[in-house]
């Protein structure tokens, strides 16, 4: 059985890929993992503190708990990365080595989450290739080629099995957002219940590609269990679901909701939207190890608003509705 360690296992994605890969594995070979304070779960779950700027923090925990596979996704994201280039360059970059200098130690499996914050103003905007211009604007995104190109050399270099997926904007009710520029598209469903408008922080036509948590799950999950000889490419993967405007976004959730309202207020996100794709065109993902998605925007606008929905609101209307959609226990 493997043993498993999740870096980043708070972050919005961690949190969910933690509670997905212990219904596979088993609770006690999947170890969570962050920087600070173990939160409250943990006294019933395996939890380290691990810090990945500092190899010998990670080093320590491998061999405490016998890992064989690392799940990396501790990271600063684009505009809290911004906002703290520094951290963000020592993090992503500095954390990604030290994961990787350990895989060649201890013969490890990784996993990386790269971004489409990795293409830039130059790359084609439609049906954006695997190979093609990457120039991001972003010191996030300038991280995230680094380490995809890291991640190849230490495959190609030392034999590294490490595999990685080019992730869009997830899109989560189980927990909030990190500081990225896809935020938009998990707030507003929160403010649409909570008080029946949202100020949008892009344009109304600003179109992103996005990817439902259940998806973003079952895309790791795919890859990392897909046969050695499938994986192709060992940089990162384009992987995709949907796209979608802000105003097609806000469109569809006032089919359910119709007094729901937004106005649109662009910040400095803006600019970093406007560099990224709108339509990623993953089928080397598809032809390699067989991924497919699920979910389409009106199956994540149904289902998010059903599971934000307060509890007695639910209750009253449990009759009236009988979603096959919603979220298990075991994906986010």
């Amino acid at each position: 059985m493997h043993k498993i360690l999740v870096t980043g296992s708070e972050g919005q994605l961690g949190s969910d890929l933690v509670v997905a890969l212990r219904h596979v594995y088993g609770v006690n070979n999947v170890i969570a993992s962050g920087w600070r304070t173990p939160p409250q779960n943990a006294k019933t779950s395996p939890y380290a503190i691990v810090d990945v700027t500092d190899s010998a923090s990670i080093t320590a925990i491998i061999q405490d708990y016998q890992i064989d596979t690392v799940y990396h996704l501790a990271g600063i994201l684009s505009a809290k990365g911004e906002q703290h280039p520094d951290r963000c360059w020592d993090v992503n970059i500095n954390g990604l080595r030290n994961v990787l200098e350990a895989a060649k130690i201890f013969k490890l499996h990784v996993f990386f989450s790269s971004s489409i914050a990795v293409f830039g103003p130059h790359t084609p905007k439609l049906d954006t290739p695997q190979i093609t211009v990457e120039d991001p604007s972003t010191m996030y995104g300038i991280t995230k080629v680094t380490g995809e190109l890291l991640c190849q050399y230490y495959a190609q270099r030392f034999g590294v099995d490490v595999r990685s997926l080019r992730l869009p904007g997830i899109i989560s009710h189980t927990s909030p957002p990190g500081g990225g520029t896809t935020d938009f598209a998990v707030e507003i469903f929160h403010a649409a219940l909570q008080t029946g408008t949202y100020t949008c922080f892009v344009r109304p036509e600003t179109r992103l590609p996005m990817m439902y948590m259940p998806d973003a799950i079952r895309a790791m999950l795919g890859i990392m269990q897909a046969d050695t000889s499938k994986i192709k490419i060992r940089s990162s993967y384009n992987v995709a679901a949907v796209s979608f405007s802000a105003e097609e976004l806000v469109a569809e959730i006032q089919t359910h909701l119709p007094h729901f309202t937004c106005r649109y207020a662009p910040d400095f996100r803006q600019a970093i939207a406007d560099s990224w794709p709108a339509v990623i065109d993953d089928s080397k993902a598809r032809a390699d190890w067989g991924w497919q998605h699920q979910y389409d925007l009106a199956t994540i606008v149904t289902d998010m608003l059903q599971a934000l929905k307060p509890s007695s609101v639910k209750d009253s209307c449990h009759h009236e509705e009988n979603s096959n959609l919603s979220v298990s226990s075991t994906i986010r």
